[in-house]
This record gives C-alpha cells, sequence and structure tokens, in this order.
C-alpha cells in the first residue's frame, strides 16, 4: 500500500487502485535494461534513503492512532477508532502543531542562470536531438545528478552537456526525499542551459506537485473527502511532506510549477505522469487538458484543487486484464502509439517486492500492457532506482 491510497475515492472502472489479488493476472511486461557505460557502476544511482525505510522510521502503524487523519487531527468520522489494517499514521509531533505555511508575496522576477555550453545553434532543417524521459525523483537529488550524469547529459559541475537533446521530467519532483526544492531548482537551471545548447529540458506536473502547491496554496483550510474533512497540509505530510522544502518555497518556483502541462506528445510517446485515465475527464486533447489544469490552478477554488489532485493520484489503469484496453482509449483520444508514465513504482506494477527489507531489483523501464505502456518510476523511494531512458525503447 503506498500512502496516498489512504485517500480513497470510488474506483474509475480503468483507474484506481486495485486490490492486491489483481497482481496474479498482471499481463506479460518485459524489462528494458541499457548497458551501463565503463566506469560507472549501477550503485552510484542506487537510493540510500527509500521511502519504505523513511515510513518504519518516520510513521507507526495507524492501530496507534487514528483512522486517516484520526486522532492527530481530531477531524472526520472514525477519529479515534482502529483504523484499517496497512493503515500509517504520522508520529513525532504533537496534536495542533501544524509547521506554518508560506505568506505569498509579490511576483518576482526569476533569478537570473548562468549558462554554460559550447554548443552551436541548429543548422536550418536539422532534425531534433534524442529523446530523454526521466522518472519519479521525489527529492533525491543526488541520485538524480548521478543518473543523469550516466547518460552524459550533465557534465561533472551538474550543467547542460548533451548539446541537442531532448528531456521530459515525469513530474513528481518533491516529498518523501532530502531535497525537493532542490531538484527543482535543476531543472530550472538545466531548461534554460538546453534552450541555450539548442535542445530543451521540460516537465510535467504530478499529482504531488498538485500537492505541494496546495499546502502552500491553502495549508490547513478544511476540504471534504471521503476519509473526512483534511487539509492539503495534512495530505502533504502525509505523503512524505517535507518541511524544509514548503520552507524554501520561493515565488518564482510557485510560478514554474503552476505552469506545467499534464501531458505531452513527442515522437509518438504520449507522456503522462499518472498511469490513469482521470485525464479524459480534462478534455479530448492534450491542449484542451493543460489548458483545464492551468485554468483549475489559476482561478477555482480548493475543493477544484483537491478533485484534481484525487483524480491524478488514481493509478495501476494500465495493468490488469483491462490494461490494454486502457491504454489505447488514451492513444485512440490524444495521439501517439505508446504511453510513457511515471507515478507507479515498478516494483508494485510487477508484484516484485521482496518481504526481506531487501532493495527491489529495478534493470530499468519496465514495458507491459501488451507494450503499449512503459513505466518510468523506478522506486528510487524505497530502494529502488531512479530512471533515466532514451526513447524508443523496443
Amino acid at each position: 500500500m503506498t500512502p496516498e491510497d489512504l485517500f480513497r475515492e470510488p474506483e474509475h472502472p480503468h483507474s484506481g487502485p486495485r486490490p492486491r489479488q489483481d497482481l496474479d493476472v498482471l499481463p506479460q511486461g518485459s524489462y528494458f535494461e541499457p548497458a551501463a557505460p565503463a566506469g560507472y557502476p549501477y550503485e552510484e544511482t542506487h537510493s540510500t534513503y527509500g521511502g519504505a525505510r523513511y515510513l518504519e522510521q518516520h510513521w507507526a502503524p495507524a492501530s496507534q492512532f487514528g483512522t486517516e487523519f484520526g486522532s492527530e487531527f481530531g477531524t472526520g468520522p472514525g477519529a479515534g477508532e482502529q483504523p484499517a489494517p496497512g493503515h500509517y499514521a504520522p508520529t513525532g509531533r504533537p496534536p495542533h502543531e501544524d509547521p506554518p505555511t508560506i505568506e505569498l508575496g509579490p511576483p518576482i522576477d526569476n533569478p537570473p542562470v548562468e549558462v554554460h555550453f559550447p554548443y552551436p545553434q541548429p543548422e536550418p532543417g536539422e532534425g531534433p536531438g534524442p529523446l530523454f524521459v526521466i522518472g519519479d525523483v521525489h527529492g533525491y537529488l543526488d541520485e538524480l545528478l548521478a543518473a543523469l550524469h550516466q547518460q552524459g547529459l550533465i557534465d561533472t559541475e551538474g550543467h547542460w552537456s548533451a548539446g541537442r537533446s531532448r528531456i521530459w521530467f515525469l513530474g513528481d519532483f518533491t516529498d518523501r526525499g532530502p531535497d525537493g526544492i532542490g531538484v527543482i531548482d535543476l531543472v530550472m537551471q538545466l531548461a534554460a542551459e538546453a534552450a541555450a545548447a539548442g535542445g530543451y529540458c521540460r516537465a510535467l506536473m504530478g499529482n504531488h506537485e498538485l500537492l505541494f502547491l496546495g499546502a502552500s496554496r491553502y495549508g490547513d483550510e478544511a476540504v471534504q473527502s471521503t476519509a473526512g474533512t483534511a487539509s492539503f497540509l495534512a495530505a502533504w505530510r502525509l505523503n512524505g511532506g517535507q518541511q524544509h522544502d514548503l520552507e524554501r518555497l520561493q515565488p518564482h518556483h510557485i510560478s514554474w510549477l503552476s505552469r506545467l502541462p499534464a501531458m505531452a506528445l513527442e515522437d509518438g510517446h504520449l507522456l503522462l505522469h499518472s498511469d490513469t485515465t482521470a485525464y479524459l475527464e480534462y478534455g479530448e486533447t492534450i491542449a484542451d487538458v493543460n489548458d483545464a489544469v492551468h485554468a483549475l490552478l489559476a482561478d477555482e477554488g480548493i475543493d477544484e484543487w483537491w478533485d484534481a489532485f484525487r483524480k491524478f493520484t488514481k493509478r495501476f489503469a494500465f495493468r490488469g486484464q483491462a490494461g490494454t484496453m486502457a491504454a489505447q482509449e488514451l492513444l485512440a483520444v490524444y495521439g501517439g502509439y505508446r504511453v510513457v508514465h511515471g507515478h507507479s513504482p515498478i516494483p508494485y506494477l510487477t508484484g516484485d517486492q521482496p518481504e526481506d527489507g531487501t532493495p527491489p531489483h529495478v534493470p530499468g523501464p519496465y514495458i507491459y500492457a501488451d507494450e503499449l505502456a512503459i513505466a518510468m518510476d523506478g522506486g528510487v523511494t524505497m530502494d529502488g532506482r531512479l530512471l533515466v531512458a532514451r526513447l524508443p525503447l523496443n
């Protein structure tokens, strides 16, 4: 069970949390494992601060607390009652001592980014550079730097070295890991450096971006959910929110995160953060979906924000017996021949979660749903791997 699974909603026929027994009807999939460059060992991209360990150290079984937000927050039905098995609740924080949210000041200009590039601009008519996608980072800045360097996309000082390459991050930059703001700063820096070199570095909005922005904007303001009365700040904490990230969040970060697209199409690959069909509820074209999400973040209220967070937290749409049809449905509407997503860690998709506490083996991206879907979340938060892959994968 992942922390997001604590927020339960009525399931979409082809989306959302599935019972554990679905694991035995998964379609056959395969890993793509590129050869590692000589002299750059796999261990350098292996997480040493996984989410499973985070939960063990910072969360206790919810039987010691109330259900969902339970006795800590004192809200919602069932406060003080025994929770369902497998639920967790935060520890180490006295009730009613929530950390403050950030007061938003007037907009400021983005800080200047020093650009390092030895690359000429593309010649007229020259084709685009190679395409790379990057799975969920969740604050693991060191692992991200190692993985990008392994692929030759940055130099030893963390600057763009990929020429006219194209990079798409699939979302979820913050929460659970040690330096979410550092990750955001790096991606923003690489976007400027890549543009100067004739390439680009772009990013999608994940459900944790919605959650992080909601925690900053709405704080402890109550929102109605099927788990009882909750708040963005409480949900953010429950899903691994790091107070030091919230304290370092600046207006230019908020502006950048709020403008991220929800989906994109590159070289026939439909890029999404979440493996859900909920995107269909926001429009029939990619532009419509992105416009709808941006309009929601700009103008709508807390309930609409919460609804969007809940929808984009659903997962596992492309696994199981209906998975191929769900992928085909999205591709038929938005275009492309293959879905590429993050969000759901590959060990959850495959059911390969060692019970002895050893890290899961994730050799590379996972191709499944009759080869219509590629999963890119290597489970860095559970001692897995932060994945960077060049498309297409065969």
